[in-house]
């Protein structure tokens, strides 16, 4: 077995989007910076995400501005800056799904939520549109109700991923899923070093900080750590994807009566030809009870009266579930921003949305002041490790014939 150690400022464990933006912007801060991640990085909730860089206004849907609301509004012109390459990383490589999400309903909205759309407080991030405005899937005589467009990019997010991996590449520390790690606490709390042993190698490593990126993993680390807080929470989904020869794509909230849209749909380009598309949304929250045939045939009834002039005749279905892994809440409700919590020299953290990413980001370079990390003067001797960085591919792939 061949060993090797290690001291740098910050260990990054869980290489998702919290991760590895993370790991971005503290480079560029001179900050000696190692990210690990286990499978692929991106791979877990990060690639199953819709790609929809929220701006809040699903969360307005109660005619008011909601906390989550306020928390998230400034995301999508941070985001866009990026991808233009006048942001915080250069995210130029990014494919670009949409340049916007809509909105849609059925019906005419009542007067209070129409009003408050209008309304000084949403304008510039909600607009009303025409009908010689409307996106291609729905310029469809038998569209019938209002339409509205978002400021919220719709992004690729594999090319997310390769993106920030690129980066920071040589900071990328790539372990199989059998790899043991062993954290090493002091009596006063503090994690002195992890060991990671892994196909052979043994790789020691000891930081100013190390910060729990980890999303469903994290409470299994909290647990080995000893720390009793914070605790985690796991909301799950069931989510519904179509993969059909539909030629327009569509990205766009179905809102009705209630807080959460009726379903949440963003379409995914396919080597072939053809579209995935992804249902999220109320469909997905309410089917944690459904089997994969119950749950495909309530889509299809749902979404044949929402667009009954879209043809599915060709379409494969399937299902999968996700977990969204967050601080836990009273009543299991979703957070309202994203979350970091430090203990001694371990923060631990959950984006709680892939939009957030640079708002937790903001938080963690803030502790690290408040605690006086500052970066090294000389750079990190890296590791000369065996795995070079995996991306996760587009998560539909298993699920459907090329």
């Amino acid at each position: 077995m061949t060993t090797d150690s290690i001291k740098t400022d910050i260990v990054i464990i869980g290489g998702g989007i919290a991760g590895l933006w993370l790991a971005n912007r503290l480079q560029q801060l001179g900050y000696n910076c190692l990210i690990l991640e286990k499978g692929s990085f991106g791979g877990g909730q990060t690639v199953k995400s819709q790609g929809i860089i929220h701006g809040g206004a699903k969360y307005t849907l109660t005619g008011t501005l909601t906390k989550s609301a306020e928390a998230i509004s400034q995301m999508p012109s941070r985001w866009r800056q990026c991808l233009a390459g006048e942001g915080e990383i250069d995210l130029t490589s990014v494919k670009v799904l949409s340049q916007h999400h809509y909105m849609w309903s059925t019906q005419g909205l009542g007067s209070k939520l129409t009003t408050f759309f209008a309304s000084k407080a949403l304008r510039g991030r909600v607009n009303k549109l025409s009908k010689k405005e409307y996106p291609t899937v729905f310029q469809n005589p038998a569209f019938k109700g209002d339409l509205y467009q978002l400021d919220e990019v719709v992004l690729d997010v594999p090319t997310v991923i390769q993106a920030l991996i690129k980066l920071i590449q040589q900071s990328a520390i790539q372990l199989t899923k059998n790899a043991q790690i062993n954290w090493q606490v002091n009596e006063q709390g503090t994690l002195n070093k992890i060991i990671i042993n892994d196909q052979n190698h043994q790789l020691a490593i000891s930081a100013q900080h190390f910060v729990l990126t980890a999303g469903e993993g994290t409470q299994d680390i909290l647990n080995q750590l000893n720390f009793s807080t914070p605790q985690m929470q796991l909301r799950p989904l069931h989510m519904v994807m179509i993969k059909h020869p539909h030629p327009h794509p569509i990205y766009a909230h179905c809102i009705g009566a209630q807080a959460l849209p009726k379903m949440t749909i963003t379409s995914h380009p396919t080597p072939d030809g053809q579209w995935v598309w992804y249902l999220g949304g109320a469909i997905a929250e309410n089917g944690l009870d459904k089997s994969t045939e119950e749950q495909i045939a309530t889509a299809k009834q749902q979404i044949q009266q929402l667009l009954p002039w879209v043809d599915f005749s060709q379409a494969q279905w399937a299902t999968f579930r996700v977990n969204r892994a967050e601080p836990k809440q009273s009543s299991l409700v979703r957070p309202d921003a994203a979350y970091s919590q430090t203990q001694s020299n371990v923060s631990v953290c959950w984006p709680t949305k892939l939009a957030l990413a640079p708002n937790l980001a903001d938080q963690i370079v803030e502790q690290l002041k408040a605690l006086s990390i500052q970066p090294s003067t000389t750079p990190a001797v890296l590791p000369d490790w065996p795995n070079s960085p995996i991306v996760s591919a587009p998560f539909w792939q298993e699920y459907f014939d090329e």
